[in-house]
């Protein structure tokens, strides 16, 4: 038995991992190749029945494992990306659940045929939607921010209220399959608002406490990471002890404070927490789907398919649009909203476990929770995952042609370039792992992202929306050749751009292959070091407008050609043997420099003529 478990394992990871890398290759929804792997090991071949395999360890690995995948979520949460729509969100997260909860609970109820113990259950399980299938539908969609904030915020918020809403429906079931149910109503509502207070102050409590550990020092640098792992199952374990279920909430909201706190050493946790993260999404849906009864599946009839048409077409666009009402969310936003609701591995973790426990209660028919919660997962992560593209497009939502700019690398001449393009309306973004050298941006409102980009997770992070073109301007060519081969698939290889590394580096040599960097930005002349020291000798940024005139206009000579914004938006960086000329409208950005210096420069050429 031991050898299968370990064969079974073993497999489970190697196929998921495996599906995990077709999914990112192809641009497919990972969450469904995970379902099939699952799938396959289980009711398939019958190599892996977790429930049998691990007894009653499986529950408490999943809890643990929801837990970490929860606190992730809140770390990567930040306060500013919903500024101005804080009440929407609000509403989305309590007024919207309650209206999912009860309307998916009728549907459940009157469409699936399901007991009322039964169907409470599943509603409060269907008013999650998972950020782990939230993340890729928003790179593919391209949304502007604000939809985007609202979509991102809402699936990480309700998945750990969902689990907790679910939990307690659960206990009031068992209340009233064991002839205790009088009052379990009021005491249901009860139990939520006080787990909701107790798990926000334990959990913000341990996060505060923690993050300010991490600041005095006395925490080395190696056990950092793992630390923060372990006291997480610390605050998870600790948080289901005092009051029953509180414990993915508090996990949250741990997160969440910790995520605002602006730690020095937050990119190495993300590091960390986005390896372990993907490990554990891979491995828990693998475990998920293959502890599916083939015989409960083949049960599924079109009472099931109903309740899930109900689910898509009712009850969630219901629950939106009837939640948001006279809020600050716009029309359009409300009907994206409304249709966009992706489940993921929360839902498939509670269905797992609540399902099963009620079976063993003696409810008829609670073996269909999790088929029935398994078939909407792959409805709303196909459907969602195809449609959201155009949806949003028609809408108005989708961040336009892709024309800003993905500037990596934070310095003075950079930040001040960045600044001139924002002013100009272009879409910018100033990335760097140093929230210390990104200060002197956010204070003049130029848009950053703090955070390393070659990552996974900075990049999941990381709003492209209506970004066509990146500048990588680090002082590290190597590095920068490395941000633009990791961007050269998603914005083309024509549209990456880094700094010249300079005459006799290793980058310069023939042995370093054009395929592995990007194309040199401005001249050869224009390196990291060269434009700083332009910088500090009073060069300044400038713009031509092209006239009828003036047509080919190019930079004064001595100066150095940027890039061009052309009349209809498109933003055009420069680059050595670039042939592309100035027309009509256009504007031309330069690189002036100090008028003592230009004087200096007209005296030269004077002198050589």
């Amino acid at each position: 038995m031991v050898q299968t478990l370990e064969v079974g394992i073993t497999l489970a990871v190697v196929l998921g991992i495996f599906a995990q890398w077709i999914a990112w290759r192809f641009g497919f929804p990972a969450i469904v190749l995970l379902a099939g792997c699952g799938l396959l090991l289980g009711p398939g071949l019958g190599v892996l029945n977790p429930t049998t395999d691990f007894g009653p360890l499986y529950h408490t690995l999943v809890g643990l494992a929801v837990a970490i995948i929860l606190f992730e979520g809140g770390f990567s949460l930040k306060r500013k990306e919903i500024e101005g729509v804080t009440r929407g969100v609000i509403r989305l997260i309590s007024v919207g659940v309650v209206l999912a909860w009860i309307l998916g609970s009728l549907a459940a109820h009157y469409i699936a045929g399901l007991a009322w113990p039964l169907a409470i259950t599943i509603g409060a399980i269907l008013v999650v939607t998972g950020p782990t299938v939230v993340g890729p539908l928003l790179r593919h969609a391209k949304l502007q921010p604000r939809p985007a904030s609202l979509v991102k915020w809402e699936g990480i918020i309700n998945d750990p209220l969902g689990a907790l809403l679910a939990i307690l429906s659960f206990e009031y079931a068992l209340g009233l399959g064991s002839g205790s149910g009088e009052g379990t109503v009021w005491e249901l509502s009860i139990q939520l608002l006080g787990a909701l207070i107790f798990a926000s102050v334990l959990g913000g409590g341990a996060g505060l406490a923690l993050g300010r550990l991490f600041r005095t020092g006395l925490v080395p640098e190696f056990l950092k990471a793992p630390g923060l792992l372990a006291f997480v199952m610390l605050v998870y374990v600790l948080a289901n002890t005092l009051l029953h279920e509180a414990g993915l909430l508090a996990a949250t909201a741990m997160g969440l404070v910790m995520g605002n706190m602006e730690l020095a050493d937050a990119l190495d946790l993300r590091r960390f927490k986005e390896n372990i993260v993907v490990f554990l999404v891979t491995l828990l849906f693998v475990l998920l789907t293959a502890d599916i009864d083939p015989d409960t599946l083949a049960r599924l009839d079109w009472r099931a398919a109903a309740f899930v048409a109900a689910m898509l077409f009712v009850v969630r666009p219901l629950a939106v649009l009837l939640s948001t009402v006279g809020s600050s969310i716009r029309g359009q936003e409300r009907v994206l909203l409304a249709w966009v609701a992706p489940r993921g591995v929360v839902a498939a973790a509670m269905a797992g476990i609540l399902g099963e426990s009620l079976s063993q209660a003696g409810y008829q028919h609670a073996d269909l929770i999790f088929p029935l919660v398994f078939a909407i997962i792959l409805t709303t992560v196909l459907l969602h995952g195809l449609t959201i593209r155009p949806l949003a497009n028609r809408l108005g939502l989708t961040a336009g042609s892709p024309n800003g700019l993905l500037l990596v690398g934070a310095s003075p001449w950079s930040i001040q370039l960045a600044q001139r393009l924002h002013e100009e309306g272009v879409r910018v973004i100033l990335a760097d792992p140093s929230s210390h050298r990104l200060s002197a941006a956010d204070a003049v409102g130029v848009p950053t992202h703090v955070g390393e980009v070659l990552s996974d997770l900075g990049r999941q992070q990381l709003d492209l929306a209506g970004i066509g073109n990146l500048l990588a301007a680090t002082d590290n060519s190597a590095y920068n050749a490395l941000v633009c081969t990791r961007f050269a698939h998603e914005l083309g290889r024509n549209h990456v751009f880094q700094l010249p590394a300079g005459k006799g580096t290793e980058e310069e040599t023939p042995e370093f292959s054009h395929e592995v960097r990007g194309r040199t930005a401005f001249s050869d002349d224009a390196t990291y070091d060269e434009m700083t020291r332009r910088y500090y000798l009073g060069w300044h940024f400038d713009e031509l407008h092209v006239t009828g005139t003036r047509s080919g206009q190019q930079c004064p000579e001595g100066s150095e050609t940027l890039l061009i914004l052309r009349r209809n938006g498109d933003l055009t960086l420069h680059s050595p043997g670039w042939t592309g000329e100035p027309r009509l409208g256009d504007r031309v950005f330069c690189y002036i420099p100090a008028p003592e210096e230009e004087d200096t420069l007209e005296q030269a050429a004077l002198g050589a003529q």
